[in-house]
């Protein structure tokens, strides 16, 4: 089994914590990294939205890639998102990436406007081409204002058989279509916080990859829809449901009250949580639905 057919679960995608003098907070991201492996974690992900990769310094992408993938130490799976506007800058990252222990990486869309698909495949297979180790697309339009279609897809796949799994982020009846369309050619996990969870898993995903807000709930979802325990893992579905509707409203919300929700979670104040501009800022009513939403949750598992 290659390393990219081996990829499955809940893969938490860490958020980017800052300290009060707006560096990364490095104790804080540690934790975070070791909280995730407590909770049953099957791999961990970083630099995605949920890590605010672009209001990132390049030198600050890859401070958090060493120490993620150095807290890590191998003890789980690492994968990485490549962000970058040029073929040779996602090239040189997803080779970083390699270099520091990341099992797969999974490229965003450069930021380039009005890119139309084949310009897109053109760019995502010449990365695919430099990469050493299997290749995940983010296909995230509704986020990232522009996507592959499913037949590009398979397209892509066909062209670079490096290129074997996918992030989706839409409905789970989209990504139904997707995995029927592209026939099996990828391992398909979706985001969005875990909205629809068990559809996800009905329509052919082979994991999640949301942010750790309530993963360690998740990772119990998806052993009990493993194991045919539907009921069990709808119940438990519905009990995370108020928390992920607050939190994905919006990325901005994702960012604002995803990691204040972490925080709570870790037993800190979510009041004191440090934003990085552009950011919504909360407000105290949406603080006390974080507070009430993470003694819900309660903490963290070992925390």
């Amino acid at each position: 089994m290659s390393a990219g057919e081996a990829v499955g679960g809940i893969y938490p995608i860490v958020y980017a914590f800052f300290d009060g003098r707006g560096r990364i907070d490095r104790a804080l991201m540690q934790r975070q990294v070791e909280v995730c492996i407590k909770g049953g974690a099957h791999g961990l992900a970083c630099l995605g939205i949920a890590t605010e990769v672009g209001k990132l310094r390049p030198e600050e992408r890859q401070e958090v890639l060493e120490l993620v993938a150095t807290t890590l130490a191998g003890r789980v799976p690492l994968a990485v998102t490549v962000f970058g506007r040029t073929v040779e800058e996602q090239a040189a990252f997803v080779r970083e990436a390699a270099a520091a222990g990341a099992g797969w990486v999974i490229l965003q869309p450069p930021v380039i406007p009005d890119i139309d698909e084949a310009a897109l495949l053109r760019f995502f297979g010449r990365v695919a081409d430099a990469s050493p180790v299997p290749v995940a697309i983010q296909n995230a339009p509704a986020y990232l204002g522009v996507g592959l279609s499913p037949e590009g897809l398979a397209t892509l796949n066909r062209q670079h058989p490096n290129v074997t799994l996918l992030k989706g982020e839409t409905s789970a009846v989209e990504i139904e279509a997707m995995v029927r369309t592209t026939a099996g050619r990828y391992r398909v996990l979706n985001g969005r916080g875990g909205l629809e969870f068990t559809d996800n898993i009905r329509a052919g995903c082979v994991g999640m990859i949301p942010a750790p807000d309530c993963f360690d709930v998740q990772v119990r979802i998806l052993e009990a829809m493993r194991d045919g325990r539907e009921a069990e893992a709808e119940t438990l579905y519905r009990e995370i449901l108020p928390a992920i509707t607050f939190v994905m409203q919006s990325i901005a919300s994702l960012l604002c009250y995803g990691k204040r929700l972490v925080a709570a979670r870790l037993g800190l104040d979510p009041a004191t949580v440090v934003d990085r501009d552009p950011a919504m800022l909360p407000s105290d009513f949406g603080l006390a639905i974080t507070r009430r939403l993470a003694a819900g949750l309660g903490p963290y598992p070992s925390d």
